[in-house]
């Protein structure tokens, strides 16, 4: 349950850029294919009997998606990871209602580890600097891609040339456009994290910007190490406890320890609630 003080709370923070949601699979859950009707896959579940023709795989690859991906990319390339999550992301799909209520609002700076469009689409039309992480780069040191978008299109920028003052939209597991990127195999993620905890994941105004943030955790669960390690990473620097919110309607012992440790509470209720609307469909 969610009390009507923290709702105005998290509300007014959102607004005034002092709290950052943080996305997970979870937002996505009541997207639906515009022709079919098929859900979109969103958990790494879904995202692994899509990429098998619709079957699931061995129940060691079922574990994580980025395990499956890797066994994917072994057998296959790399190329038949990136292929299915260009057709998977860029393919017709309806709006969540997560990210309509995001688009009114238009926070400042967001957070979103899914792979798809609609947080790029929520902000179309208006100036702001798009970040996707990406892996196993050669030439460089950094494990991101920068884009600067004018209203219109989207450009590719050198961290030098952020503007200042413009929402920030960081999506660390990439996503098929502006330029198709993706963290996805064991691969990736080792690469990714490791430059992570190194500093080369992030770009530098983000690092000034996300000092004494406090999170939002929206459709994400925290029983797999992989969105830890990531999340613990991403929110370095964050405000005191509470460092944030977790929505999460039936947490495991496991989440509560993480999150207590980070300083993160725990909250009951559900996204819905949040938005003041009727229940919606999460993960």
């Amino acid at each position: 349950m969610i009390s009507s003080e923290l709702q105005k709370n998290i509300l007014t923070g959102l607004d005034d850029g002092s709290i950052v949601p943080y996305l997970g699979s979870g937002v996505l859950a009541d997207v639906r294919h515009a022709v079919t009707g098929a859900p979109m896959p969103a958990t790494s579940d879904e995202l692994i009997i899509a990429m098998n023709g619709g079957k699931p795989m061995a129940p060691k690859l079922m574990y994580e998606f980025p395990r499956a991906a890797m066994n994917i990319e072994l057998k296959r390339g790399r190329s038949a990871v990136t292929k299915f999550l260009d057709a998977t992301y860029t393919a017709p799909w309806t709006r969540s209602a997560v990210h309509d209520w995001l688009k009114a609002l238009r926070p400042a700076y967001v957070i979103d580890i899914n792979r798809d469009t609609q947080l790029l689409d929520s902000y179309a039309g208006i100036p702001h600097t798009l970040v996707l992480g990406c892996a196993r780069l050669g030439g460089s040191d950094f494990r991101f891609k920068l884009f600067a978008h004018d209203g219109d299109h989207y450009n590719a920028i050198a961290p030098e040339q952020a503007a200042e003052g413009l929402p920030v939209l960081f999506k660390p597991m990439g996503a098929p456009k502006p330029q198709s990127t993706y963290i996805a195999s064991d691969a990736d993620y080792v690469d990714y994290i490791t430059e992570l905890m190194g500093g080369f994941a992030v770009p530098a105004f983000i690092k000034k910007l996300r000092v004494d943030k406090r999170y939002l955790f929206l459709g994400i669960r925290f029983n797999r190490d992989s969105e830890r390690m990531v999340m613990s990473d991403l929110i370095y620097g964050a405000a005191a406890s509470p460092a944030g919110w977790a929505l999460i309607e039936k947490p495991t012992d496991k989440e509560r320890r993480f999150l207590g440790k980070m300083g993160i509470e725990i909250v009951e209720g559900s996204v819905a609630e949040l938005m003041g609307i009727e229940e919606v469909a999460t993960c």
